[in-house]
């Protein structure tokens, strides 16, 4: 056997170890990630924010809105079509709504089979900051593309055992995709967002722009955000559910 022939044996069965030794970890992934972010401990210093823009739901059907966050997962989010303004909160341990657009103009706890995906939505970092603290796991599947970018993707598995997928971008090691499943209208669906047009916020890296929907569908809706303020002031009232108006007592016990 000639010495060429034989070299290219060892090298043909060394490839799937080489390959093997070329995916890197979970923690480098995601030292890259958060080093890409700002670092981690600019993440944990941040307390408050509050993110306001545009929501776009299809043709002609476009809302302003505001989100407002406050460590460790209290949020609210206001947006307002056609002149009528709807709620949607969580004060870290109950999610609330006020959806005029439905007929519902005072404050009403959402339905309880909904209150873990807010409660999980609300998480101030997300699910990759602390995510052994929250009692996840996260395990590198593979690398795919994204929009024609290769990008990492993570499996997290929460504390809940609801199943999440992160892609971070191969080269700059930030979020650009994400899905799970989420529940509309009382249906569980393969739910997919998309995240792009990334900015400096005082040192922070957020996207700008943020598109979901349902996997495989042209139904999606657009936050694009005009403005993003970090350590503002919030006071814990905000998040609360205003107590029930008299009137809607009355009118509920006449029913």
């Amino acid at each position: 056997m000639s010495r060429p022939l034989f070299a290219l044996m060892i090298v043909a069965a060394l490839a799937p170890a080489v390959h093997a030794d070329t995916t890197p970890s979970v923690d480098d992934i995601l030292a890259k990630h958060y080093e890409a972010q700002g670092g981690l401990d600019k993440i944990r210093k941040v307390q408050t924010m509050r993110l306001t823009g545009k929501m776009t739901m299809g043709p002609g059907m476009e809302s302003t809105f505001m989100l407002e966050k406050k460590r460790p997962n209290m949020q609210r989010m206001e947006f307002t079509f056609s002149g009528m303004t709807g709620i949607s909160a969580y004060d870290g341990k109950q999610g609330w709504q006020v959806m005029p657009f439905m007929g519902k103009k005072d404050p009403e706890p959402i339905a309880a089979e909904d209150q873990k995906e807010v409660e999980e939505q609300a998480d101030f970092d997300g699910s990759l900051v602390d995510w052994k603290a929250k009692g996840a796991t996260v395990e590198v599947v593979d690398k795919e593309p994204v929009e024609g970018a290769d990008a990492w993707k993570l499996k997290i598995t929460k504390k809940s055992g609801r199943i999440e997928y992160d892609y971070l971008d191969a080269d700059t090691y930030l979020l650009v995709q994400q899905e799970e499943k989420i529940t509309q209208r009382g249906t569980e669906i393969d739910g997919v967002s998309t995240f792009s047009d990334y900015k400096d916020v005082d040192g922070l890296m957020f996207p700008f722009s943020m598109t979901s929907g349902a996997a495989g569908t042209d139904h999606k809706q657009t936050l694009t955000f005009d403005k993003i303020e970090l350590g503002i002031a919030l006071e814990d009232t905000l998040f609360h559910m205003p107590a029930v108006p008299a009137h809607a007592d009355s009118t509920a016990s006449k029913k």
